[in-house]
């Protein structure tokens, strides 16, 4: 059956055009399917494409924001530097809005590259003086008010070539124009803080999602949300606890931990209780995450997770490439749902404290079959590979590698 949906999605996204395209009305699924690695999908295009195509189309304006920015010589994410560097060369008008504390994952020659393009203006903003403790962690752009992308993809050549990424070109002008308003809020944002002011709370309460709707988007933090956009901290639990069958998750991490000060980790149970609650009622998941995931004490959460019955999760470690360790690469980082094969859940927040509750992230939900069968067959494909173990509750997994061998 997964077989047959797939094919019928190749011919549906092929035809008409001599490209592979996955789309429904609104949208269109994008992958980065990490080289070397038996995870091609070719019934998706890549963010390469995606993003050059989105900048060529531009006329007016085009707006970004990032957690941080990263290039490097010869990578085929030059290609899409040059041509955002070609859009404001001809006189469209580029903002590029980038988390401060991103500086440390940044190298400064591609954001002094940035900084240099005609008619881009580049600006940081510490999150963190909006919310206490958080950051800019969404990755997402708008072209002309008309089209955005949302995903898990940094402003980064390696998420476009060595790590697993997951996103979406969305043509929904509802969506489209949430989107260009929080961007709008956050640059705005950012002119008060320079100035010393501080930025007022949109909203005082909880601001519930328009569920009716096939496909919204939800975002965090609640209290900074513009109008018309539901918090996604209150939507991810309502979703999981409206399961009936199966939940097929996909992530970099997951821990019921939050960031405190002086390292501490105080712990965050919003998603784990909805978790816990849906295996409770006989709900089935699968949940996949990357061998980062392995350090402590985050991997004691996990192992504790596995116990339960109904609760598979398996550990994703993927090769290094054959030109050798590259820091902060070559894992997977999607972060996807699918729920009974009915709803599609893509986004750009891990699943811990401080990514729904303090830090600006984005997450598009699609009531749409279509859709999320192909976010399950996508998840299937790596669960089934040979990158993914189950996750042994006896091992002392060691202390992953990320940036440095």
């Amino acid at each position: 059956m997964h077989k047959l949906i797939t094919t019928l999605a190749i011919l549906l996204g092929c035809a008409g055009s001599a490209q592979a395209e996955f789309s429904i009305p609104g949208y269109e699924l994008v992958h980065t399917a990490p080289v070397e690695t038996t995870l091609a999908t070719p019934d998706l295009r890549e963010p390469l494409q995606v993003w050059s195509e989105m900048f060529d189309a531009a006329r007016q304006q085009i707006v970004l924001g990032q957690f941080y920015a990263a290039s490097q010589p010869g990578a085929a994410f030059e290609q899409v530097i040059a041509r955002l560097a070609a859009a404001g060369a001809r006189g469209v008008k580029i903002r590029f809005l980038m988390e401060e504390k991103g500086k440390f994952a940044s190298d400064m020659p591609t954001i002094e590259r940035l900084r240099q393009i005609p008619n881009l203006e580049f600006r940081y903003l510490d999150y963190s003086k909006l919310t206490g403790n958080g950051i800019i962690h969404a990755k997402y752009l708008v072209v002309d008010g008309s089209a955005a992308y949302v995903g898990s993809q940094n402003f980064d050549w390696r998420s476009f070539a060595h790590i697993h990424e997951t996103g979406l070109r969305v043509t929904d002008a509802a969506v489209v124009s949430q989107l260009q308003n929080i961007f709008e809020h956050d640059w705005h944002a950012q002119e008060l803080i320079a100035q010393g002011k501080q930025v007022p709370k949109l909203n005082q309460s909880v601001v519930a999602a328009n569920d009716r709707q096939a496909t919204f988007l939800v975002a965090s933090p609640n209290a900074f949300n513009p109008p018309g956009v539901g918090d996604s901290e209150t939507e991810l639990p309502k979703l999981l606890a409206a399961a009936k069958s199966e939940v097929r998750i996909q992530l970099l991490d997951y821990a019921p931990l939050s960031y405190g000060p002086n390292r501490t980790r105080p712990y965050y149970a919003v998603i784990d209780d909805a978790i816990r609650a849906a295996l409770a009622r006989g709900v089935k998941v699968k949940m996949m995450v990357s061998n980062w995931n392995t350090e402590k004490p985050a991997i004691a959460y996990l192992k504790s997770l596995a116990l339960l019955p109904g609760m598979e999760i398996r550990i994703v470690t993927l090769p290094q490439a054959s030109t050798g360790f590259i820091p902060f690469a070559r894992v997977i980082h999607s972060k996807t749902m699918a729920i009974d094969g009915q709803l599609a859940w893509i986004g750009t927040s891990n699943w811990s404290g401080g990514y729904l509750d303090n830090s600006r992230n984005l997450e598009i939900v699609l009531r749409n079959e279509q859709m999320a069968q192909r976010i399950a067959e996508l998840h299937q494909q790596t669960w089934d590979s040979a990158y993914a173990q189950p996750i042994d509750v006896m091992k002392d997994y060691p202390k992953p590698v990320k940036g440095q061998e």
